[in-house]
Parts: C-alpha cells; sequence; structure tokens
C-alpha cells in the first residue's frame, strides 16, 4: 500500500509516511461523484417532500424521514468548509451556502468554526465545539438530544451576527463583512419563508417540520464522533470511526469514517472508503454501530 507501517504513530506521522502518489490519489476531488452523491441525497429530499405534499396514506409517518434526510445535509455543508465534496470550488460554496440555509446554519461563520474544531480537536479552552459541554446526566442528553438546544442557538447566533456581534478569535477580521452579509441575507430568507406560509403551509410540512422532528437523530450521530473520546492531540485518539451500515454512510457523506477525516481531512468523501482500508489498523477509538455507542454512552451516565 506504499505506506511504512509504524507502531502507535500519531495522525501527522500517518500522512508524512504515505507515497506522494498514494496522497495524490487520496486528495482527488471530482466533480461527478460529488454531483452524483449530490443527485442521490436531493432525491431523496424532494421523493419523500412530493409524497408529503400529495398526502399519500400515512404521509405524516414520513415527516421524520423527510427531516433526517434534510438534517443530514449538514455532513454535506461540513465537508464544503474543507472545499472537498466536489473539483469545482464554485460549487463547494454555493452547495455550502444552500445547506446553511436549510440548516438555520450560516455557512461563512461555520467554515472558520469548523476549521479551528480540526486544528484544535477535543483541546479543552480551544476547541470551539466544547464550548457547549457534552451531557453528563441523562435528563442532561435527553435535553441535548432534542435538537431544541441547537435551534435556540442558531437563532440567537444569526442575530448575533446580522448585528455585527461575531464573536471568536477563530474568527479572522478579513472575514467579519462576509459573515454579517451572509446572516443578514439568510434572515431576509427567512423572512420571505414566513410570509410565504399566508399563501401555503407546503414549506411548513416538507421543510420546517420535518427538520425539527429529524434533529435528534444528527444529534445522536455527532455525539458519537468525539463524545468520551480522550482529550489528547493525537486524531487516532481523540476522534472515533463508527461502523454501520452502506445507507448510514451514504446519508452521512461517508463521515461515520470521522478519525480518517480528521487525521486526513484533504480526502474528499468519495476517498474516504479507501483511506480507511490503508488506515484501520491504526483505529484505536471504534464503535461497532450508533445504538451500541449511543448504549455505552448512557451506561456511563447511569
Amino acid at each position: 500500500m506504499a505506506l511504512r507501517q509504524i507502531a502507535g504513530m500519531n495522525h501527522k506521522s500517518f500522512v508524512s509516511n504515505l507515497a506522494p502518489e498514494v496522497k495524490a490519489r487520496l486528495q482527488m476531488r471530482s466533480d461527478r461523484a460529488g454531483l452524483r452523491h449530490l443527485a442521490g441525497h436531493l432525491g431523496a429530499i424532494l421523493g419523500v417532500g412530493a409524497l408529503i405534499s400529495s398526502g399519500v396514506p400515512g404521509w405524516w409517518l414520513l415527516l421524520p424521514v423527510q427531516g433526517v434526510l434534510i438534517v443530514f445535509l449538514f455532513t454535506l455543508e461540513h465537508e464544503a468548509t474543507h472545499k472537498t465534496p466536489f473539483a469545482s470550488e464554485r460549487l463547494n460554496e454555493v452547495v455550502g451556502h444552500l445547506c446553511g440555509f436549510l440548516l438555520l446554519l450560516p455557512f461563512q461563520w461555520f467554515r472558520y468554526f469548523h476549521l479551528a474544531h480540526h486544528r484544535w480537536t477535543n483541546q479543552p479552552g480551544k476547541d470551539p465545539e466544547l464550548a457547549g459541554e457534552k451531557p453528563n446526566r441523562i435528563a442532561a442528553w435527553l435535553w441535548h438530544v432534542s435538537g431544541l438546544p441547537y435551534w435556540s442557538a442558531e437563532v440567537r447566533l444569526l442575530i448575533d451576527l446580522a448585528r455585527g456581534r461575531a464573536g471568536g478569535a477563530y474568527l479572522p477580521a478579513s472575514a467579519l463583512p462576509r459573515i454579517v452579509a451572509e446572516a443578514r441575507w439568510m434572515l431576509a430568507g427567512y423572512a420571505l419563508v414566513l410570509a410565504s406560509l399566508l399563501i401555503s403551509p407546503l414549506l411548513f410540512w416538507v421543510w420546517l417540520l420535518p427538520v425539527l422532528l429529524g434533529q435528534p437523530a444528527l444529534r445522536l450521530y455527532l455525539l458519537a464522533e468525539h463524545g468520551d473520546c480522550p482529550q489528547v492531540t493525537n486524531m487516532f485518539e481523540n476522534t472515533r470511526t463508527t461502523f454501520t451500515t452502506a445507507a448510514m454512510r451514504f446519508l452521512a457523506w461517508n463521515m461515520p469514517y470521522h478519525t480518517e477525516h480528521h487525521v486526513y481531512p484533504a480526502v474528499p468523501f468519495h476517498q474516504l472508503p479507501a483511506l480507511h482500508q490503508i488506515m484501520q489498523d491504526e483505529l484505536r477509538v471504534t464503535s461497532q454501530g450508533y445504538a451500541a455507542f449511543t448504549k455505552a454512552y448512557l451506561t456511563r451516565r447511569m
């Protein structure tokens, strides 16, 4: 595999010991792969949305399904911050902004937040993801998984950004005008969405209500990425890869290979399975599925 195995290597030595031709192959971005995957994901959203809007028997059972499909666009927005899902930089930007609008997650701001998370993964006082403490009691876990804290935090964030109150040492001053402008455009867009409900409730049934119902699934998924991982600098130890089904990997744009992503974030989603094959003997924190992770997480808190 053109990789010299080193016992107990850290993430930096792993990447440095990959042969140049292997690195080049793994980092190859592809519009075709990205658009094919996007067509499948958006096709599922549009298909389920059409069933809901047409009022098929049992349509209301499809609301959480639609929600899960939409909220997992987060994994696409997440990868777009790295400019890797597509070869076209413009396409990465457009898709990132659209996903951010659907999820109330401003893309310009999230890029810097997320890159800081990669730089300081699981480091207290440095990783911005640790600013909100992971739930350590069952009641706190239930509140977290409900998704309600996410929505309230995002509303506050958007309002603060629109008012020019963008905080965080990870935000470069040069990016602040773009971040503020994006937040204002998003708020204007949401005002139009709410106004449209006076004419037709369609967006409520195929988007707004479903994302509320689907958010708990994303909260459960995200907890597995770093929850209960050691707070050390080595990405092989502070990040978890979760073994799951092909359907789940598709929905999450292969991000269940999360150690792989953190060790080598320049690798696009469609190359993560290949990276996993090279890296699998080095993985140190894994879980046999999201149900297994959740059970273990809750057991430690009982």
